[in-house]
């Protein structure tokens, strides 16, 4: 019997500077009907549990405490009553400060073979801008009342900003403003300074080290100082020098107007009247950003989610789905992690073995790519009509230009935005030497910057939920 809709389960874990927790979700993907290849899409998300909150352990400065984390994300499962095998979908988050420690890596893909096989990313600032934004709910409400609105997700280490309007993603940003950048006891005894934070302390002339006491009054200015900057940026451009010695991306794009600000992440729940304290400057940085919002354009309005944001945009909004017409070959291993999209423009209309394999080279070129070494996904928008001596022709260059990364036994990844992988995969087997090795996905949309994540395939091989992450918007 045909399916026509299915749940799977997604989990969402995120490593923060300050904290680390997880989501459980559950996605209803529904064929659709208006569709002519009645792809799969995601009509539903529902969380089915958020879990505790706990520091992030740390083993020394440097170092996430690897072991601890893992039995707390194992103890989560226990209390969802939720086995790994259970899992389909899902990211692991390694966000802020956390993504900087020495073993941020590890941690992702230790996490991701724990807790199921799926993918596992150490979020880049833009990425996770962005799916912060999705789980505070402003890109829904942006798209819902047809708003230009700027999000500002503040953790323990970072504050990621991303401007929505009408529900897409203009422009994203973050600094290193954070409640976690200086651990200050209730006694006023310092435990912890990271990097923005001594940048911040020498541009006020303080000279302060780990176990020394700090007056309210110099945890206030610091505080204010940290507030200043992030207002710099959302306001844009940075331009104070120490703004820009802390800005970890290229500054907002910002457009003519915004309808609206919202405040997510731990700072923000401090924003708006929580009460946690932990043992760090984000109760007093939230009472500096909130003195400073009067000074904004429009309203500050609050989200649906805060402390979670992040987590949620992870295991509910970072998934996407291939069509429905993949072609797949039995040797590739899932999950496929980290995989460069690297753009090829093929000009339909003037197709040649010659001009296919020179753009195909100019891709891996743009990208410092090297074929035969890197493996890439390579994304064609609209390269081919569906006419058996085209697909041949595009079959053999496809060929001629993975020479050395078939030689090596490298994957080959096509991404496709129309309904042709499945053509494509069956002549490049049927009419090439690369029999193996090969992955062909389409009705994905895609652009240069992106890179992907691929799980296993969902509904006996028919489609592949993918993670996109853009880690760099223009």
């Amino acid at each position: 019997m045909e399916t026509n809709e299915f749940d799977i389960l997604s989990v969402g874990v995120d490593v923060g500077s300050s904290t680390s927790h997880l989501v459980f979700s559950k996605l209803l993907l529904k064929k659709d009907e208006r569709s002519v290849t009645r792809r799969f899409k995601i009509q539903q998300r529902h969380i089915v549990y958020e879990g505790n909150i706990i520091h992030t352990p740390l083993s020394d400065d440097k170092t996430i405490d690897i072991g601890k984390l893992t039995e707390f994300f194992k103890a989560e499962y226990e209390r969802a009553g939720i086995h790994p095998k259970d899992i389909q979908t899902g990211a692991v988050i390694v966000t802020g400060e956390s993504a900087r420690k020495k073993n941020a890596r590890q941690i992702a893909e230790a996490l991701s073979n724990d807790a199921g096989k799926f993918v596992a990313a150490t979020a880049g600032p833009n990425f996770e801008s962005l799916i912060a934004a999705m789980g505070s709910g402003a890109v829904a409400r942006s798209k819902d009342r047809n708003k230009t609105i700027l999000s500002c997700d503040i953790g323990g280490g970072t504050s990621n900003i991303a401007v929505i309007k009408n529900g897409q993603t203009l422009s994203t940003s973050c600094i290193s403003v954070g409640g976690r950048v200086l651990g200050v006891s209730s006694k006023g005894k310092i435990w912890r300074i990271d990097q923005p934070a001594q940048a911040v302390m020498q541009h006020l002339g303080l000279n302060y080290t780990i176990g020394d006491r700090i007056s309210k009054a110099e945890i206030k200015s610091i505080a204010a100082t940290f507030g200043k900057i992030l207002f710099e940026v959302i306001t844009g451009p940075a331009k104070s020098r120490l703004a820009r010695q802390l800005i970890q991306t290229d500054d907002l794009q910002l457009p003519g107007r915004i309808d609206e600000y919202s405040f997510s992440g731990g700072v923000a729940e401090l924003m708006y009247g929580g009460l946690n304290h932990y043992d760090d400057i984000g109760k007093i940085l939230a009472e500096q950003i909130n003195a400073l919002t009067p000074g904004l354009t429009a309203a500050v309005v609050e989200p649906a989610n805060k402390i979670r944001a992040t987590v949620i945009g992870a295991g509910a909004y970072s998934l996407s789905i291939s069509g429905s017409s993949c072609f797949m070959d039995d040797q590739i291993v899932f999950p496929i992690r980290n995989v460069p999209v690297l753009r090829v423009d093929v000009d339909p209309s003037n197709l040649s073995f010659e001009h296919i394999v020179s753009q195909i080279n100019a891709a891996f070129r743009r990208f410092d790519r090297v074929e035969g070494e890197d493996v890439v996904a390579l994304y064609f928008k609209n390269p081919v009509q569906a006419s058996y001596p085209r697909l041949e022709l595009f079959a053999r260059s496809i060929e001629a230009a993975h020479a050395d990364s078939i030689k090596n036994g490298l994957p080959i990844i096509l991404i496709f935005g129309t309904d042709i992988a499945c053509g494509v995969g069956n002549v490049i087997r049927r009419e090439t030497d690369l029999k193996t090795n090969l992955l062909t996905l389409d009705e994905l949309t895609l652009k240069e910057g992106d890179w992907v994540d691929i799980g296993e395939p969902l509904v006996a091989g028919q489609v592949f939920p993918v993670t996109v992450k853009s880690l760099v918007f223009h």
